[in-house]
């Protein structure tokens, strides 16, 4: 795991960092708000430890901020606060956890471990729904809806949409679509991907910036 520590007490970071490392857990340090902020979304944390009483943005902004920005990273919370309405406050802006200082470490390490299931579970049970935009695609139930309404679609239709939303933002050639919704064996000279694009556009009105062409090479479902 990639944990991203933010605390300014020298003490209890050096603490920290010397024993993840010991467990495998690859960690980075940032003993500030201002930075911490920087870090949070220059890269892709598994999970984030953040102390709340930082030295200019508190940890509890911070979390907001990360949740307002719409990242679904873990957040362990790691205070000397240990009041129920500090800890509500923390877990009200978004954190998944609060661990009170002095905690024993065995503790923090069955706490990271616990988040780390829970989200895989999670990451798991999304696994087979796709978003694009307005569109969600639940390939457990094989349903598609738009701006939160149901579209029907044809087998055909359903599995183009499918194939072009598992690649979205990727340039998908003709001959790649046609082997993945029509077989390997289909004619590659037929028009017949043009036709159901086409289908898709007309049924879903979808805007050529969202299903674009790519001349000369074939189609991507680009999610602005």
């Amino acid at each position: 795991m990639n944990i991203l520590l933010v605390e300014d007490d020298k003490r209890i970071s050096d603490f920290v960092v010397k024993g993840l490392q010991e467990n495998g857990f690859t960690i980075q340090l940032c003993t500030n708000g201002v930075k911490a902020r920087e870090m949070l979304f220059a890269s892709e944390w598994d999970l984030v430890l953040m102390d709340i009483m930082l030295p200019d943005i508190s940890g509890v902004e911070l979390v907001k901020l990360v949740r307002f920005k719409k990242k679904a990273v873990p957040i362990i919370m790691l205070s000397a606060l240990g009041e129920p309405d500090d800890k509500v406050e923390a877990l009200d802006a978004g954190a998944d956890d609060y661990l009170v200082k002095p905690f024993h470490f065995k503790e923090l390490i069955s706490r990271i471990n616990a988040l780390a299931r829970r989200t895989k579970f999670n990451q798991d049970k999304q696994a087979n729904t796709y978003t694009c935009g307005s569109i969600t695609l639940n390939a457990d139930e094989h349903k598609v809806t738009q701006n939160n309404s149901t579209v029907d679609l044809s087998p055909r239709e359903y599995k183009l949409l499918l194939f072009l939303m598992e690649n979205k933002n990727k340039v998908m050639s003709r001959t790649q679509i046609l082997g993945a919704v029509w077989g390997i064996n289909y004619d590659t000279n037929t028009n017949v991907v043009d036709v159901y694009v086409s289908y898709l556009r007309n049924k879903m009105n979808l805007e050529s910036s969202v299903l674009q062409t790519i001349v000369g090479t074939g189609y991507m479902l680009k999610d602005h």
